[in-house]
């Protein structure tokens, strides 16, 4: 029997542990080679033995986002076994530190922003070759509510999100006369570490699980999505488009 995703590979970051995890299982499960990006070593691990179980395939690359040169070797590499990428899913994140603007420490800024803005730049300048390879080449990118909240305290995460919709939707305009389709992810309060971690009082079993999003942003990754430069907002099963500015 054909798998959705037979003979596609997949890169997918933060699929140690939450949303990266199970769709990275997913994924393998339906046929595509995910090559598998967290620091995570033991997460990983887990999720090999996962997908091996399901009968999938998957290449391991254990390394911080923030090594950027690593980045540029994973373009390499991909290209030298491959020649090509299918789906680029950029969805590590991290939330830095909840506090006044004023009282942010510089070196946690510049965390944030490095993962969740400069890292999935460094992948589309290190992948974006590969996918214009593929027939239908999909990337996939974790945003966050927080972009347009811009809710007190929460400054270096809902800037780092902000950023991030503006690289994405500018890397879609770019890619608009391309077999390529990209597009933002809203996946709303989910229980996850990170949701754990900015809402310590709440409880998670209120929350959806990871898997729940999962059938979604495999329908955005697959190759007869038609989409781009869009947002899919988790909660209200909605895709939406941007506003159009007229200058």
């Amino acid at each position: 029997m054909e798998k959705r995703f037979d003979g596609r590979v997949a890169v997918v970051t933060g699929a140690s542990r939450g949303i990266g995890y199970q769709l990275a299982k997913a994924l393998g499960a339906a046929g595509a080679h995910v090559v598998a990006v967290a620091r995570t070593v033991g997460g990983l691990e887990e999720l090999d033995d996962d997908i091996k179980a399901a009968g999938g395939t998957a290449t391991l690359v254990p390394l911080d986002l923030r090594d950027f040169e690593a980045l540029d070797r994973l373009g390499a590499a991909i290209f030298e076994r491959w020649k090509k990428l299918d789906m680029l899913v950029g969805n590590a994140g991290v939330l830095g530190t909840l506090s006044p603007l004023g009282h942010v420490e510089p070196k946690v800024f510049d965390e944030v922003m490095a993962v969740n803005v400069t890292a999935n730049w460094r992948l589309i300048r290190s992948l974006d070759p590969l996918l214009r390879q593929s027939d239908a080449g999909r990337a996939l990118f974790l945003s966050s509510g927080a972009a347009h909240k811009c809710k007190a305290y929460w400054g270096p995460y809902s800037i780092s999100k902000a950023a991030l919709e503006a690289l994405v939707r500018t890397y879609a305009a770019e890619t608009r006369q391309t077999p390529i389709r990209v597009n933002l992810v809203n996946p709303g309060p989910m229980r996850t570490a990170m949701r754990a971690k900015a809402m310590p009082g709440e409880d998670p079993a209120s929350l959806p699980e990871p898997a729940a999003i999962v059938p979604a942003l495999l329908d955005l990754l697959a190759p007869d999505c038609t989409d781009s430069g869009r947002l899919y907002d988790f909660p209200s099963k909605e895709m939406r488009d941007f506003p159009q500015v007229v200058s």
